[in-house]
């Protein structure tokens, strides 16, 4: 069958359709994930509490995402993809909806965690993809096109969310009105994927094993509290030990049960697969630089250079900073079909944790301007880039039929662990040697060194773990030869 028959281009054109609209839904995911930072400061004037207690905002919801993720890639697996993708749509719409309208701290926490529903779009729609194409002979190739597709979205929303929230701000003059433009355009997506996305084939026989998932999310839910806790009562609380301690101990009976059973909430076979811990192991250590250095950055760009340290960037700066590094991103994903082309795409992977990584030791020598700084970051996020589209897709193409989801979900989970546990180290290690500073608010320049060296130390012990993937792993099967 060639291209130009009739099936071959309702293919193609069922394809391009499927992208075009998960494409807008990333892009808002992006905005959602951009939007709301220009204006914290107005709504902690609008809701009148300190500056501070954003902070607990940013905590519950990433509690809530490491929380739904597996739960929800499960279930679409088992039930499909679409409809858990909707599900998600609502609820996200729904609490954005009422965030628009929020007016105490209350209100506002519980409306921005359940917002977090959204993270589960990008795995559900990793998965979807891949199962759509699973027939063809290039479905893992067309999953890691249409990946770095939808990060490009990712970013590019992001960088329009962050943009667009002031300027609607500063000329409506309301913050209510203002919160309602990401409301409007969640609530259009979900029509979007509802009329828009087809869905895909789940396998018959499937059930939850609701107590798998419970003894998990008791365990994740003491982990990232423990984290949590850590940010406000610091590393010599007891109590913040032993209730991490007491997630780490969860996940032993967790495990043997999931070994035992038959159709486990996380199957821990799969998940050990020599082309796939290394890939859910990775995700976790670039959540550190992902989702845990990019605060530090910021405020590193916006300290005072009487420090000794620091660019002084002032707030339009420091976005400036921050707008090239998302750029460079897109960049990273668009580029990773082609490399992966060039290379295998397991080599492709280990080229991105490589790039990674030298962006961030690079600081430590190289840090005094912006130019240096932007340089850096711009190396690692051509790495971050790349990894944020071929994390999910590698993981969907080395599970069996039935746990593409799960898979692709399990990288967002452990890439959430990874950012969770880095903002509270990074939190503790800034406070080191402070008081030195000239100014009082500045974090010490050895507490930013220890950052650097975290995060480039993360990326290599990525790159290690991926040598021990197998060669051809992630890459479409050969085609069969023709027959005479």
């Amino acid at each position: 069958m060639t291209l130009t028959s009739p099936a071959a281009r309702a293919r193609l054109g069922i394809s391009a359709a499927l992208i075009g609209w998960l494409f807008c839904v990333e892009f808002t995911s992006g905005v959602l994930q951009g939007y709301y930072v220009p204006l914290v400061s107005d709504i902690v004037k609008h809701l009148g509490i300190h500056d501070a207690d954003y902070n607990w905002f940013d905590a519950a919801q990433l509690l809530l995402s490491a929380l739904v993720v597996p739960i929800l890639a499960k279930l679409g697996d088992m039930f499909g993809h679409k409809r858990m993708l909707l599900l998600a749509t609502a609820l996200t719409a729904g609490s954005t909806w009422a965030l628009a309208f929020s007016g105490s701290f209350t209100t506002y926490l519980i409306a921005f965690a359940l917002q977090g529903f959204y993270v589960v779009w990008l795995p559900l729609e990793v998965a979807l993809i891949f199962e759509r194409g699973r027939r063809s002979q290039t479905a893992v190739a067309q999953t890691r096109r249409a990946a770095g597709l939808l990060v490009v979205a990712l970013e590019a929303g992001a960088i329009v969310g962050a943009v667009l929230s002031g300027i609607l701000f500063t000329s409506l003059g309301s913050l209510p009105v203002t919160l309602t433009i990401p409301a409007i355009c969640t609530t259009l997506v979900f029509f979007a994927i509802l009329f828009g996305v087809p869905e895909s084939e789940p396998l018959p026989g499937r059930r939850l094993d609701a107590r798998g998932f419970v003894v998990l999310s008791i365990a994740l839910l003491l982990i990232t509290g423990g984290l949590t806790l850590m940010r406000s009562a610091g590393p010599g609380s007891v109590w913040v030990w032993v209730i991490i301690a007491a997630g780490l101990l969860t996940l032993v009976p967790f495990g043997v049960r999931e070994l035992r059973a038959d159709d486990p909430a996380i199957d821990l076979r799969v998940m050990r697969r020599p082309a796939m811990w290394p890939v859910i192991t990775t995700a976790g250590l670039i959540g550190i630089s992902l989702l845990g250095a990019q605060a530090p950055l910021s405020t590193f760009a916006g300290t005072d250079p009487s420090n000794g340290y620091g660019l002084g960037l002032a707030a339009s700066g420091r976005s400036l900073l921050i707008g090239v590094y998302l750029i460079s991103m897109i960049v990273g994903a668009v580029l990773l079909p082609l490399v992966s082309s060039w290379m295998t795409p397991r080599w492709a992977l280990i080229l991105a944790s490589a790039l990674v990584g030298i962006g961030y030791l690079l600081f430590l020598p190289f840090h005094a301007s912006t130019t240096e700084v932007l340089v850096n970051m711009l190396i690692a996020g051509l790495g971050s880039g790349a990894l944020v589209a071929a994390l999910p897709a590698a993981a969907a193409a080395a599970a069996p039929r039935g746990q593409t989801g799960v898979a692709s979900g399990m990288t967002n989970t452990t890439k959430t662990l990874g950012g969770s546990i880095a903002a509270a180290v990074f939190g503790v290690v800034l406070l080191t040697g402070a008081t030195q500073a000239a100014t009082s608010t500045a974090a010490s320049l050895s507490g930013y060194m220890a950052v650097w060296v975290i995060c480039g130390a993360g990326a290599v012990a990525s790159v290690v773990l991926l040598f021990f993937v197998p060669r051809e792993a992630f890459a479409d099967a050969p085609a069969p030869a023709p027959t005479a």
